[in-house]
């Protein structure tokens, strides 16, 4: 694509190095995180641990997956550099919401707010992960496609996980789903961004 500013023309080339693996890193260093306290329950939550663990879930999955989402809608939008896939939009907008979902979610743990408000937050983002699932696998992508399964799985859980005391009886096996499913979504996509890495390094292929 060329890009004229003022009397200067410039010719930008389409990139074969879109920043999949960035946000695969961010969002799957998160999950762990999240999903070692939820599930074992280490270490106990108090005001310290709640600070320290709030300020991952900004800067990993949130910063990391925000700025993988912009670079993408960029490229896609304004510059052109990733037009020969199309189910990179949706990437973008998954990367671009998630990050900034957890900008939120890191905020509020880190503050103490009251989870509960996030409870419209999970239908939301449900509806993204079925979004997801629905166009990578329709484009032939079923690694990517899992990945969104293992999201709607961690958005059902934290439905749940979400109510806190107003139904500690779902609220409690909640939160425990949720961290087995943040620990198995994390696993899966720390095994994306080698993928990722090693293809457009070594090509090496290890997604079929």
């Amino acid at each position: 694509m060329s890009v004229a500013l003022g009397s200067t023309l410039f010719s930008l080339p389409a990139s074969p190095f879109p920043p999949l693996a960035v946000g695969f890193m961010g969002l799957g260093t998160g999950y762990l995180i999240y999903g070692t306290q939820e599930l074992f329950g280490y270490p106990k939550r108090d005001e310290a641990v709640d600070r320290a663990v709030g300020i991952w879930g900004i800067w990993m999955p949130g910063f990391m997956q925000f700025i993988t989402g912009i670079y993408l809608l960029a490229g896609l939008t304004l510059f052109g550099t990733f037009v020969s896939a199309p189910p990179l939009y949706m990437a973008a907008l998954a990367f671009t919401s998630y990050g900034v979902h957890w900008f939120a979610l890191g905020w509020i743990r880190m503050r103490g707010g009251d989870a509960r408000a996030n409870i419209g937050m999970t239908v939301a983002f449900l509806a993204i992960s079925v979004l997801g699932c629905l166009v990578f696998f329709k484009a032939g992508d079923d690694p990517v496609g899992g990945l969104f399964i293992g999201l709607i799985c961690v958005y059902v859980a934290e439905f749940f996980a979400t109510l806190g005391p107003d139904a500690p009886s779902l609220s409690k096996p909640g939160t425990r789903a949720l961290g087995f499913f943040h620990l198995g979504t994390g696993v899966w996509l720390f095994y994306l961004m080698f993928a990722v890495v090693l293809d457009f390094t070594l090509k090496w292929t290890l997604i079929v």
